[in-house]
């Protein structure tokens, strides 16, 4: 087709160098592509890259180029790059993909899949090209590389140019005739294209000549187009026979770097230290526009990417110019490789910079950037982080003092307590010993606060909760020197539960309570708004499972309320969940639908990391509860999964996943996800997680027909939900536990009492009546779909309009913009559509709007 109409989203501009146009290379490809998945295999300077990328430059597709490096084997920085080269072609799924993490786990991969769903048309061909994949070795790059282009999506192909055989498997794909490969044989030249390729090149030597050079190149198209310039520069065109393998650096040298001057030698030199060779950045390394001019002569060795917006380097002129890097001084190589992390940071490739910072040994600015990230980073991030902050110099420590909170509390999050301690004392009384500077006051802040945290999280374990004087300390030197703190440091993540206590004794939450109110006014001052409102939603919890809905209520509002005002998104999404809750319990489903909307409106608060993942908890418990397991996002629906949240966040995803399998009436499978969890740092672990893992596995062991063992674990349940009044594991479970009560009554069931058993009969009784009412708001739904399709419920054009905008993931604001409405207009219609499609949130909207071919 014509080039000038290939990809209306990307302008292609055919460049100038030599490019021999080879149908039977581009036969193979049209014929491969229309399988999942191409294998491009061949050695350095086979012209791989080159033949896929003139193909799909005319190919009638949406084409995203992924330039793979050795950093990508960092899951969040291959991430990045799989965005960037996303983002040429489609604009609005990179958005949605930076909304979220490098899936590393069955619930992350699920929400990924979920986007090139909604965003690929099966009229349309996509093909994503991984090129360099043979770079490629770290785990868990593979494993999502391995899932993702195995994953069925007819329209979408993906090809992988490699030296090697990729690690992956692949054998089913084989099998099913959906794999493609394209091998060194098929790359080789023939003799015939050979000469073609000369007479491009305006020379034509005379047979004996070709035939030596195709001897020596064997086909290699890398040393048929040096052989070539061999060739055009000798004398009367003369060719001495050699191995060209063996002399390949010779003749660039010769042949490509002589030429240009010293000044644009050493440019490119220091091109081959850093990854990132985006126009912009070049432009502010180079200095003297008339290197990059020189630099696009090499068109044959250095490509501009349309898809990357960046220049690829080709491998054997990059190892050459890589042997050569001993030429520069270490001022050049620490001067780019800052200027290149500065370019970084600003770029949001936040862990590329922190690398480049290290090469460049200004931790300082290093530092800087770790403090943008989230306060708890994932395990490997941390890790990650924790290795470079070790091999930093050890001056480095007294240079910047503050390198040491940044250190302790890597510690901090991998549950190395001891060592954070130790090494957190050892500052603090080296410091201390000082005389008192704004630095020093500030370091002294964070150390304090990190003892306070680490007390914190060993409390529920130790029950030591004098942990506040740490806070209290922190505030003085607060005090001293105040100083401004930006999220996301001031979030703080909260586990599956707010009261984090192990032991059932009576008053001990009382007491964990009582220590978190202590330490939140120092927290949100010396934080910038760290733990608003989480003691107030620690009593909310505990009133809740004591059955007090009103009380509950009066304390989750005014955590609400606090939590907002400082900005504490986990908070507010968990105040928001024990409001659903409790208005479950009171069989209030307009309210319900509400809390939903706020949650929501949650997504579009990009300081909020695990908005996405706590939606679906949130909204997955109470469709699990309710039994529209259809509606729970596809990860909670797995019998288990490895928690990919850092160690010291626990999630309420494993009740969640229990409920589900509870409601589907797989009861063997609830009880394999309780007893996997049965660990110390499982949710369970917490006193009243414990409660309610007894509570459910009670009603499933007396559906499996195990009464003996329903009853023991309604005992083990009872017996700890008692020192601290706790009822409502029992009630939520409505006519099941009423129907479990009925029998331990009649069975006389030991370690029971039959007035507990009867308090507990009647308060599930109760409250089944009123879940009654929430239930009906869904069960006629397909009477509902009947009634919308009859014309009784359709959707005005207005109403149509805002509904393709969700679908297409569009915020409010951006529906207001494309619409000419108001943000409340937009909110007020959306409230329409939920009431007539019969959905309570977006994601149901949508869900049911595509089943009805509405979008």
């Amino acid at each position: 087709m014509p080039e000038q109409l290939f990809h209306s989203n990307v302008s292609i501009t055919p460049g100038n160098q030599t490019y021999l146009e080879r149908p039977q290379i581009n036969c193979l490809l049209e014929q491969a592509v229309q399988k999942s998945v191409v294998i491009v295999s061949a050695g350095a300077g086979y012209g791989k890259t080159q033949a896929v990328y003139s193909f799909v430059r005319k190919y009638p597709a949406l084409v995203g180029w992924i330039q793979l490096s050795e950093r990508d084997n960092m899951g969040k920085r291959f991430w990045e790059n799989l965005i960037a080269g996303i983002a040429v072609g489609n604009k609005k799924a990179a958005v949605k993909l930076a909304d979220i993490d490098f899936p590393e786990t069955e619930r992350e991969f699920e929400r990924y899949l979920d986007i090139p769903r909604k965003e690929t048309r099966t009229d349309v061909k996509y093909i994503l090209v991984y090129d360099d994949f043979h770079l490629i070795h770290d785990k868990g790059v593979l494993r999502f590389m391995e899932r993702s282009i195995t994953a069925p999506f007819p329209s979408i192909t993906s090809i992988l140019i490699t030296r090697t055989e990729p690690p992956l498997n692949l054998a089913e794909l084989e099998a099913k005739g959906l794999l493609a490969r394209i091998t060194e044989d098929d790359l080789r030249f023939t003799p015939e294209e050979m000469v073609a390729y000369f007479r491009l090149l305006d020379i034509n030597p005379p047979p004996q000549v070709v035939s030596s050079i195709y001897r020596d190149a064997e086909g290699w198209a890398f040393a048929i187009h040096l052989a070539g310039l061999s060739l055009k520069n000798a004398p009367s065109g003369t060719y001495v026979s050699q191995a060209l393998r063996s002399n390949i650096f010779k003749l660039i040298a010769s042949e490509v770097m002589a030429p240009l001057p010293h000044p644009v030698q050493q440019f490119l030199i220091k091109l081959s230290l850093i990854d990132h060779l985006v126009p912009d950045l070049l432009e502010k390394l180079a200095g003297d526009p008339s290197h990059i001019e020189r630099m696009k002569e090499l068109d044959s060795f250095i490509r501009f990417d349309v898809y990357r917006n960046a220049y690829h380097i080709h491998h054997l002129f990059l190892d050459y110019l890589k042997g050569r890097q001993g030429e520069l001084t270490e001022y050049d190589k620490k001067d780019l490789w800052h200027k290149t992390a500065a370019w970084c940071a600003a770029n949001g490739q936040k862990m590329d910079a922190i690398n480049y910072y290290e090469k460049a040994e200004d931790y300082e600015r290093l530092i800087d950037v770790v403090q943008t990230m989230p306060s708890i980073p994932s395990n490997r991030a941390s890790r990650m982080l924790l290795e470079i902050m070790e091999r930093a110099p050890p001056e480095i420590y007294d240079q910047i003092a503050h390198a040491q909170v940044l250190r302790t509390g890597l510690y901090l999050t991998l549950e190395m307590f001891d060592k954070s301690r130790e090494e957190l004392n050892a500052v603090i009384a080296k410091l201390e010993a000082q005389p008192l500077t704004p630095t020093i006051t500030r370091t002294l802040t964070g150390c304090y606060n990190n003892l306070g945290f680490i007390g914190m999280n060993t409390s529920s374990y130790t029950r030591d909760y004098d942990y506040i004087h740490y806070f209290e300390k922190a505030r003085y030197y607060y005090d001293l020197n105040k100083f401004e703190v930006q999220p996301p440091i001031s979030v703080i993540p909260i586990s599956s539960y707010l009261c984090r206590v192990n032991s059932e004794e009576p008053g001990e939450m009382e007491k964990y309570i009582a220590a978190i109110s202590a330490a939140v006014p120092h927290t949100s001052v010396t934080f910038g708004g760290c733990a608003l409102g989480m003691d107030d939603l620690c009593r909310g919890e505990l009133t809740f499972f004591r059955g007090d809905l009103a009380g509950a209520e009066a304390f989750v509002l005014r955590a609400l309320q606090n939590a907002r005002q400082g900005n504490q998104f986990e908070i507010e999404n968990r105040a928001l969940f024990y409001l659903a809750r409790i208005k479950t319990a009171q069989g209030n489903y307009p309210a319900i639908e509400e809390l939903f909307i706020q949650t929501e409106a949650l997504f579009e608060e990009q300081r909020y990391p695990t908005r996405f993942t706590d939606y679906d908890i949130l909204t997955g418990w109470y469709y699990a509860h309710i039994g529209q397991t259809d509606r729970l996002a596809p990860w909670l629906k797995n019998d288990f999964e490895e928690s990919d949240l850092n160690s010291i966040v626990f999630g309420l995803e494993i009740m969640v996943k229990a409920k589900y399998h509870f409601s589907e009436k797989r009861f063997s499978a609830a009880l394999a996800v309780l007893e996997s969890w049965d660990a110390k740092d499982s949710p369970w672990a917490f006193v009243l997680g414990k409660i309610e893992r007894k509570a459910l596995e009670a009603l499933c062991r007396y559906r499996l027909k195990d009464k003996d063992g329903a009853f023991a674990a309604l005992a083990e349940a009872c017996r700890l939900a008692g020192p601290n009044a706790i009822s409502m594991p029992f009630t939520e479970s409505g006519k099941d536990m009423r129907a479990l009560a009925d029998a331990a009554l009649k069975d006389e069931a030991p370690g029971l009492s039959r007035d507990w058993l009867e308090r507990v009969r009647l308060d599930a009784a109760g409250y089944a009546k009123k879940f009654f009412a929430i239930v009906e708001q869904y069960r006629p739904e397909a009477s509902r779909t009947s009634s919308f399709d009859q014309g009784g419920g359709r959707l005005s054009h207005r109403e149509m309009e805002v509904l393709t905008g969700l679908y297409q993931g569009m915020t409010q604001k951006e529906i207001a913009g494309a619409s000419s409405l108001s943000v409340n207009t937009v909110k007020s219609v959306i409230r329409s559509i939920y009431n007539k499609l019969g959905a309570v949130n977006k994601a149901d909207a949508v869900r049911i709007a595509v089943s009805q071919g509405l979008v």
